[in-house]
């Protein structure tokens, strides 16, 4: 499919990476890791065709659909989101206006007899035979049943993508990939702004996918149940290997293990040969053999430990001034968007220096609430803070919180004051902003970078309560874990809302569960709340309720053999439709093939029973669907 060979590419003379190949086939599904600022995202622009590289090659196959899924997204504003979504059907979209064009002219046009009518009936057919090739008769149903898997409801479809926040309109654009039948999918960052169930439909769509996919994240779980293969960027090489992310550290360490034994053994005989080659050199009548010995050693091929880039930033939040026992206090807080309401009569009082975590599926109003105590939402009902208390925000989307147009530098300078100015170059480097790094405009940071830079500029005020509303989105594992031991010995208050189970465990003593506009208290740590709600992990708790309502009956009224039989029916179904998706796409290639070149595609003898073999297969594995799917309703 894609063949990478020697790719490099620099920026302001040093290397991001340097030769580095690799080569991406169909059922590929790769998780493209390593740190921030390591060449991630920039390797996905150059593969999209979006950014120029310095030296290598970029080989692609002949007619090869490439879809890209970038951090972030620029939309048409005006279009509802069945509108946006539907410009993901460029050809079919042509092919309507087509179609629309002919039959006007043929509702116009008296002249039946003519060549020019008898051109426009066969200009009709010939469309229409197309737009069904394309599948332009079933574009529609499809749009919506993978909307409604990211998340959207159908009273949503007919809405502005205007009125949506910068995540659900990243779920439109994932949408759009996923319905253009790519070959190839380049996702960066796909599941930062999706709920729970969206992430479990994703990866249910992911793994049964017959392309190539590369995805970049920080999502340990998403990576190890997607991926069948890492390909880790570190200090401008790649590391390549055919395991899903946990199983690829454990094969890394190993590996080094090896080369560092490897290694010892290697430098024990080269220091045996050194000791003769001194000792023969001493005698005439050794010397020859002294300078055999040393053209030995120059020609052994010394062997490396691989390098790991450890450096991390550096965090402290130091406190500013102790405020009062009850730093804020909401009574009454309600919170509409138009007709929809998300908070009602939210009573919460926090105290000083509680470490507070805010979780539940997205759209039950844990970032609305963080919002509307540091101030930035109208609301109904009072929002009290108590004496000297000063607020640090970190927002979630940290684009629109931040200029583009400025650069690194600009940015810390302008959010500094008289006393802390000179230390902005200081506190840059803190946060691993070195060197001609301060001089970066923030609209080419990545993702994972905005994050620093906007915590290294929360350093700049004073602050005694940290807002934090999903701070580990782009952040790599080891800026996860820095950002976690400095949110520990922080001495003040902290409200984290987060789905993430690893950066919540010992971070904090108290948990709000936010669940149908109303908010549930747990006095312990994100276990101690998993324990009481007796789930396994965050996942359960942020699925949605009918799903969870429907899982409960089914294991009330069914035997273990019929919960058996129906998970062995489930997989059976999966598998068919798997196959049946693959031989659409083939069947499909097959039927533009004729229509573009014909005379070299049945020039094969055996080509329409080759062809004709294709359809009795999809025919008779439609059936095995249908029977299938009797059979499981029955048992459910």
């Amino acid at each position: 499919m894609l063949n990478i060979h020697k790719l490099s590419i620099a920026f302001q003379g040093d290397y991001l990476f340097q030769d580095i190949s690799f080569r991406l086939k169909g059922g590929d599904r790769v998780g493209l890791i390593g740190k921030n600022g390591a060449g991630k995202s920039t390797l996905l622009k150059i593969l999209a065709g979006e950014l120029e590289y310095d030296s290598g090659q970029v080989a692609e196959e002949k007619n090869l659909k490439l879809g890209f899924l970038k951090q972030d997204i620029d939309f048409v504003y005006g279009r509802t989101i069945l509108e946006e979504a539907y410009e993901a059907f460029t050809e079919i979209k042509q092919l309507e206006s087509r179609l629309e064009d002919i039959n006007t002219q043929l509702a116009e046009r008296t002249d039946y007899e003519s060549e020019g009518y008898h051109q426009l009936m066969v200009d009709l057919n010939d469309v229409q035979h197309q737009y069904e090739i394309l599948g332009g008769y079933n574009y529609q149903g499809e749009t919506e049943k993978i909307l409604q898997g990211l998340g959207f409801q159908r009273k949503d479809f007919d809405k502005l993508t205007d009125t949506f926040s910068g995540g659900w309109r990243m779920r439109i654009e994932l949408a759009k990939l996923l319905l253009q039948n790519n070959d190839i999918l380049l996702l960066d960052e796909p599941t930062n702004h999706l709920d729970i169930e969206s992430i479990i439909w994703l990866e249910s769509f992911l793994k049964s996918y017959a392309g190539a996919v590369v995805i970049v994240s920080h999502d340990k779980m998403f990576l190890d149940n997607v991926t069948n293969r890492t390909i880790e960027i570190s200090l401008g090489k790649i590391y390549d290997y055919p395991k899903p992310y946990t199983k690829y550290l454990v094969l890394r360490e190993e590996m080094k293990t090896l080369q560092l034994a490897s290694q010892k053994n290697q430098q024990k005989q080269i220091e045996q040969t050194e000791k003769l080659i001194e000792k023969f050199r001493a005698k005439a009548s050794k010397a020859s053999m002294a300078q055999s010995l040393i053209k030995k050693l120059d020609k052994i091929d010394r062997i490396e430990v691989d390098e790991d880039d450890n450096s991390v930033m550096s965090v402290n939040f130091p406190v500013s001034v102790v405020p009062g026992k009850v730093v804020i206090e909401t009574n009454k807080v309600s919170k509409n968007y138009d007709k929809l309401q998300v908070l009602q009569n939210v009573n919460l009082q926090v105290e000083r220096d509680s470490k507070i975590a805010f979780v539940g599926q997205n759209g039950q109003g844990k970032s609305t609430l963080a919002k509307i105590i540091v101030g930035e939402l109208k609301h109904e009902g009072n929002v009290k803070l108590g004496h000297n208390v000063q607020i640090g925000y970190f927002a979630q989307n940290q684009a629109e919180y931040l200029d583009g147009s400025k650069t690194v530098l600009d940015t810390m300078i302008d959010a500094a004051n008289e006393t802390n100015r000179s230390k902005v170059r200081d506190i840059l480097g803190a946060f691993l902003f070195r060197g001609e790094d301060v001089d970066k405009y923030v609209k080419v940071l990545s993702g994972g970078e905005r994050n620093r830079l906007a915590l290294a500029k929360l350093l700049l005020q004073p602050l005694n309560v940290l807002v934090m509303d999903e701070p580990t989105n782009h952040l790599d594992i080891k800026s996860k874990n820095v950002l976690k031991e400095a949110l520990i010995k922080f001495s003040g208050t902290l409200i984290l809302v987060s789905h993430d189970r690893d950066f919540l465990q010992g971070l904090t003593n108290k948990v709000y569960e936010f669940k149908n506009k109303h908010i549930k208290e747990y006095l312990g740590d994100i276990d101690f709340f998993l324990e009481q709600r007796n789930l396994e992990n965050l996942r359960e708790a942020e699925k949605r309720e009918v799903v969870k309502v429907v899982e409960t009956k089914s294991e009330n009224k069914q035997s273990y053999e019929d919960q058996k039989k129906i998970k062995s029916l489930n997989n059976k179904l999966s598998n068919v439709e798997s196959k049946i998706q693959q031989l659409e796409r083939d069947i499909k290639a097959i039927d533009v093939e004729l229509q573009t070149n014909y005379d070299a595609t049945v020039s094969d003898p055996k080509f329409f029973e080759k062809y004709q073999a294709k359809k009795d297969k999809l025919e008779k594995l439609m059936e095995d669907w249908e029977a299938t799917h009797e059979e499981l309703e029955k048992l459910s």
